[in-house]
């Protein structure tokens, strides 16, 4: 079965949720997926239908590089690891390439929670993905 054909839905969910600048290709056996969403609830649904065609993203046929528009308001958190720096994963799992870290005490925003598990995070200098949300503590 053709990538394409795989993961229609997730392609076509993309295209219907306002994904802006989608691009996608097949290289390498790999299903490569680009864009920016309008908002976090609409990269985690991706991530969820992706989960559904490929359960706990065994396969590695896909690279989801979707990003949350900035224009999402979002509050600040603080990083609360005991001594090290917390990874920011690609996806919600810890299956997932390590894109980014933030150190112990930095403040960093939350875009969304995409579960009680795997919060949605950016750094103050644009890296976004997903973070153990235990090792994260709103601000007030």
């Amino acid at each position: 079965m053709a990538l394409l054909d795989k993961y229609q839905v997730l392609l076509d969910t993309a295209k219907a949720s306002g994904i802006d600048d989608l691009q996608y290709e097949e290289q390498e056996s790999v299903l490569q997926i680009r864009g920016t969403a309008p908002n976090a609830d609409i990269k985690n649904k991706l991530w969820d239908i992706y989960n559904q065609i490929d359960p706990n993203f065994l396969s590695g046929d896909v690279v989801m590089d979707i990003d949350v528009s900035t224009a999402v308001a979002g509050t600040q958190v603080k990083v609360i690891t005991q001594n090290s720096n917390l990874n920011i994963r690609k996806g919600p799992g810890t299956d997932q390439p390590i894109v980014g870290k933030a150190a112990k005490d930095e403040i960093i925003t939350l875009v969304s929670r995409a579960n009680d598990q795997w919060w949605l995070v950016r750094t103050k200098d644009g890296e976004e993905g997903y973070c153990y949300a235990q090792y994260l503590e709103p601000v007030s």
